[in-house]
């Protein structure tokens, strides 16, 4: 009988650390951040684990030191962006586990918990998307009316992305109809002659840029984890190209 329920607990625990390992990949971590932390956790129930961490999937096995059960599985990750909170929380839960002891319960109902936090309603990220990139312009020698310009076609281009997201296009095709049509509509008013320069045309794409990505392959490059550093360097180039082909097109639709 306590074969049978240390072998429940083993798979338990197994499932616990692939939802953690796949949800931290999924939110934005580094390769070696989702290493440490699903060690961080098993060590403190006295298991052995071995991780193999790719961009798509995460396969998990985990052996009992005492009894020498062995849980092997594979989970897939879901479909990658940046969410801090999910990245945050866990580290936070993870060193709680280390310091007060948790049973696996109360990670369990953490982790949902994390799950089902609230994300910033819609028009707050809009708005502050936008204002990011009416401020690019500004650093950029922008005057007031291209602040404007870069903020309305950064606000209309991200709700572009947002809607193509939705519809389940290519992450790819998503970013250039983003690109795109932030572009259109600022190149539209420095077609016209509204805008003095063309600050905002060049800065209303500047919110599609992979910082994360393109950050977490340098880190992941460093650490040693090559191949991940690899292809998430390779998807931040693709990102950057598919920005600048829906800016290409646009120049191209106004002989700019």
């Amino acid at each position: 009988m306590s074969t049978v329920s240390n072998n429940n607990t083993l798979n338990e625990m197994g499932s616990v650390l692939l939802e953690i390992g796949t949800l931290l990949m999924s939110s934005g971590a580094s390769t070696n951040r989702i290493r440490i932390t699903v060690n961080r956790i098993s060590e403190v129930f006295g298991y052995q684990t071995e991780l193999l961490i790719t961009q798509r999937a995460l396969t998990l096995s985990i052996k009992d030191r005492k009894s020498d059960h062995f849980f092997s599985s594979l989970k897939r990750t879901s479909p990658h962006g940046v969410n801090f909170k999910i990245v945050s929380g866990i580290s936070r839960m993870s060193w709680r586990v280390v310091e007060e002891k948790w049973t696996l319960e109360q990670i369990k109902v953490e982790l949902n918990r994390l799950k089902l936090l609230p994300h910033y309603p819609r028009w707050i990220i809009l708005s502050i998307v936008g204002l990011a990139g009416a401020s690019f312009c500004r650093l950029s020698g922008g005057d007031f009316q291209e602040m404007v310009i870069a903020f309305t076609a950064t606000f209309i281009g991200l709700i572009v992305r947002q809607e193509a997201n939705k519809r389940e296009f290519n992450p790819y095709f998503c970013v250039f109809f983003a690109s795109f049509v932030a572009s259109m509509i600022s190149g539209f008013v420095v077609k016209m002659g509204i805008g003095s320069t063309e600050h905002a045309f060049a800065t209303s794409v500047l919110f599609l840029v992979p910082g994360v990505p393109l950050i977490n392959s340098f880190i992941d490059l460093i650490d040693g984890n090559i191949q991940n550093g690899i292809v998430r360097g390779i998807n931040g180039l693709m990102i950057s190209f598919s920005i600048a082909l829906g800016l290409l097109t646009a120049i191209i639709i106004y002989g700019f």
